[in-house]
């Protein structure tokens, strides 16, 4: 297949990259490893991780007709309770991560709508249950992705004017040989105040999270059976934490107090729970509520995995040879696949013991045999999510590299925005929240200010046809802290578009990012297609 705009990987900066793509004009072709598009808002089912301003400000036109769509989607509900539906700020689901918890399936139905009048045109051709294999080059430039696709063991080899990497885990660098990082910077080579000391290290990633969509029958019991490693998870703890993984007691890492975060509140009106915490179906939305399940996702503390990383640790594939476990989702061979696995299977052990040994918020005897999961609402038989949810990926050598200090609060004292930069395409603004570490890192979470995205760190020091759409641009492993969330990635797909269309005109995103009259044109592209490129007077995070 030939196309003039390669999208590898169709997760929330790859559909944002294709809507932007397809506006301009561009023939496109997106790649997907699972049945569903969204990556984090669907597949991964991960509720948006948002900044207190989103109902105004501070994200692309397009991702705020995503979240008015969604919206809508549920005032069409024939059983939504009046007051819902007068609530222009509904919260479907009433989690208190964000003013948007809805279900996966409805995400995936508002982008695939937003995408249909594309495909309807011709100018954009979505492939699902694709997987890159293997990549070919020309110097530095990229020739042509392979892809097999899981469904029917055949290949498939895409060529394509320029390639944008949208994969969870930049899957296309080590394939393309663009030069890459993964892990940990030292604090030789960045200067970061968080940075590690000593030599940089590779193993040193954020943990990733197989998630699960989880409801409470309060009419029956619904223990599933013993899972095969539980007594292995049950007894595991971290050297950082206060006790073992599967316990209700965390270590709020910015202060280092220990502290319970249970199930539900211990009285009538505590929000600050696990069940409420992503909670995306609430029976205080229904105008008839009978059979209605209360439902949440379980991304939490109990079951990040960090045991080990998946990246770098397979062989490349070559030839025709399949490694063993490719068809796992996230994996590249073996030792990724079992790693996987083991993912899963600490998410399920939890589950195992919330029902049969976890001790109550209420303090009654029986742990929470009511729970359990949902299949329906995460798209598969076994009610987990279609693909594990990943916080960081391989990042591209870029001609700029965001640093702890360009976004940081405390390395900008008095100051209410981040330091602007010249060529910026976009915002964002979270705190850096790094989650346990595959090397044995405990949390980084600590605070900065609404920051920018700056078009040098979308662009490779060296490939001139590749540019990075999503978690891989140009960041270190401190900043992918703030920069891998939902509208983030977005506009960072958005501009990752944008700059691509400028590629196919001028020959590298080097020459489009050299030029300061082209710099300003493209900007000016991005703010006439709803991208904001600058932040009012603000305040830390």
């Amino acid at each position: 297949m030939r196309t003039e705009i390669l999208i590898a990987g169709g997760g929330t900066g790859g559909v944002a990259a294709a809507m932007m793509a397809c506006d301009l004009g561009h023939r496109v072709i997106l790649t997907e490893e699972t049945d569903w598009i969204g990556g984090q808002l669907t597949a991964q089912i991960v509720p948006p991780d948002e900044h207190p301003w989103i109902e105004q400000f501070g994200c692309t036109r397009r991702y705020r007709e995503f979240r008015n769509r969604v919206r809508t989607a549920y005032f069409a509900h024939p059983n939504l309770a009046e007051s819902a539906r007068k609530n222009p700020l509904l919260n479907p689901g009433s989690g208190w991560v964000s003013l948007l918890c809805f279900e996966p399936k409805i995400g995936l139905e508002v982008i695939e709508g937003m995408l249909a009048p594309y495909v309807g045109a011709g100018l954009l051709t979505i492939l699902r249950r694709h997987k890159p294999f293997s990549a070919s080059t020309d110097g530095d430039k990229v020739e042509a992705v392979r892809f097999l696709n899981l469904e029917s063991g055949e290949f498939v080899t895409i060529e394509a004017d320029v390639v944008l990497d949208a994969t969870e885990l930049g899957d296309l660098l080590p394939m393309t040989n663009t030069e890459y990082i993964v892990g940990a910077e030292s604090k030789s080579q960045t200067q970061e105040p968080n940075a590690v000391d000593g030599d940089p290290e590779w193993d040193n990633v954020q943990g990733i999270t197989w998630c699960f969509a989880l409801a409470n029958d309060p009419n029956s019991e619904r223990r599933i059976e013993k899972p095969a490693q539980y007594d292995k998870w049950k007894n595991w703890k971290p050297n950082f934490w206060p006790g073992p993984i599967l316990g209700f007691e965390v270590l709020h890492a910015h202060t280092g107090v220990i502290k319970e975060l249970p199930l539900y509140g211990r009285k009538p009106g505590d929000w600050y729970a696990l069940f409420p915490y992503r909670q995306i179906v609430s029976e205080d939305r229904f105008a008839n509520p009978a059979g209605v399940h209360p439902a949440t996702v379980v991304n939490w503390p109990q079951n990040d995995y960090f045991e080990g990383t998946i990246m770098d640790v397979d062989p490349l594939p070559s030839g025709n040879q399949i490694p063993d476990g490719f068809d796992v989702p996230g994996a590249m061979g073996p030792v990724s696949a079992s790693r996987l696995n083991d993912s899963k299977q600490l998410s399920l052990s939890l589950l195992y013991w919330l029902q049969n040994d976890a001790p109550r918020h209420d303090d009654q005897p029986g742990a929470y045999p009511n729970l359990y999961m949902r299949p329906d609402l995460s798209g598969t038989t076994d009610g987990f999510a279609k693909y594990p949810y990943i916080r960081e990926a391989r990042r591209i050598q870029a001609e700029y590299v965001v640093k702890e200090q360009d976004v940081a609060a405390y390395t900008n004292e008095g100051k209410d925005r981040a330091p602007s930069f010249a060529d910026s395409v976009g915002v964002g603004a979270y705190r850096i929240d790094l989650h346990p570490s595959t090397n044995g890192a405990n949390t980084i979470d600590t605070s900065t200010l609404p920051f920018e995205i700056p078009l040098r760190s979308l662009v490779p020091t060296r490939m001139k046809n590749l540019i990075p759409a999503c978690k891989n641009l140009g960041v270190t492993h401190i900043t992918n802290g703030c920069y891998r969330l939902h509208p983030v990635e977005w506009n960072i797909g958005e501009s990752a578009a944008a700059l691509a269309s400028y590629t196919l005109r001028m020959g590298s995103s080097q020459a489009v990012s050299a030029s300061a009259d082209s710099v300003k044109e493209l900007q000016a592209l991005l703010v006439s297609q709803g991208v904001e490129l600058r932040w009012p007077q603000l305040r830390a995070l």
